[in-house]
């Protein structure tokens, strides 16, 4: 019997809008994230096999350089306010995997990525909520990983992109890396009419970029404000550098956009790296 896992992609997914699949959406129609939630849902079965563990970058979390969470029972950080009183009594008890958490911050180091650990950091919303529709169950270990914010508070692609690459062999060991954000993040932009064009265009152009072998991605990415619409779509980007991270660790070959949905007037898209 062969026990070598099956090697896992690296993705990018939407993590929605707050605790949005557990209530009924108020910015808009109650199934503004039935989409969504239906990728979600199909999530685990579109994989190889069952991962191993899950290594979750989140864009609501940021360090001044990658920290990986050691925690071994994670708690759930309800870091959303004025939602319904029921979405703060979720629950996801999923473990976490502290010796993984130390690998993961061994290899961005021995690459020449500076990182470290923290040995609390629980699950913000941007790693339960999806996953809890992705994968109800909560029983495979997780490991969460910040982003690197720089001092001004921007980002540098080429860095996340470069810590990407480093833990992309983890795959191989049945680990699938998840980067959790939004591909249009304008909290003020939902529902104006101007907005569906924008965020069309610039969906467009992040779409070629990531369906792109990698040489030309990674400059892609690293130019990504020049993009149509691109400070519109994405006022701070934080919520899209998750992104960066997935399509390091996805290897050579061009990725693929595997979802797409306009809820409330802003196309949002997913993708999945599998060289």
């Amino acid at each position: 019997m062969n026990s070598q896992p099956l090697r896992q992609p690296a993705i990018f997914i939407p993590h929605g809008g707050g605790p949005c699949f557990f209530m009924d959406w108020t910015w808009g129609p109650a199934d503004t994230w039935e989409s969504t939630r239906k990728f979600l849902e199909g999530l685990a079965a579109s994989l190889p096999e069952t991962p191993k563990v899950l290594l979750v970058i989140s864009g609501h979390w940021e360090e001044p350089t990658f920290t990986a969470g050691t925690a071994a029972s994670p708690q759930l950080i309800f870091d959303y306010s004025g939602f319904p009183e029921h979405t703060y009594r979720l629950t996801w008890p999923a473990p976490g995997d502290p010796a993984l958490a130390q690998r993961v911050a061994g290899i961005l180091n021995k690459a020449g990525v500076p990182s470290a650990l923290h040995p609390s950091r629980g699950y913000d919303h941007g790693v339960f909520v999806p996953l809890k529709i992705a994968f109800p169950e909560a029983q495979i270990p997780v490991v969460t990983l910040s982003l690197a914010a720089e001092a001004n508070g921007s980002f540098d692609p080429a860095l996340h992109i470069a810590a990407g690459r480093a833990l992309a062999p983890l795959r191989d060991e049945g680990v699938l890396i998840v980067g959790s954000g939004m591909s249009f993040h304008n909290l003020r932009a939902y529902l104006r009419p101007e907005t569906r064009e924008a965020a069309h265009a610039f969906d467009e152009w992040l779409t070629h970029a990531a369906e792109s072998p990698a040489s030309q991605r990674d400059a892609l990415f690293a130019q990504w404000q020049s993009a149509p619409h691109a400070r519109f779509s994405h006022p701070r980007e934080e919520h899209l550098v998750p992104l960066f991270v997935a399509a390091g660790a996805g290897g050579a070959a061009a990725g693929k956009r595997i979802f797409t949905h306009e809820p409330m007037g802003a196309a949002i898209s997913a993708y999945r790296f599998d060289g």
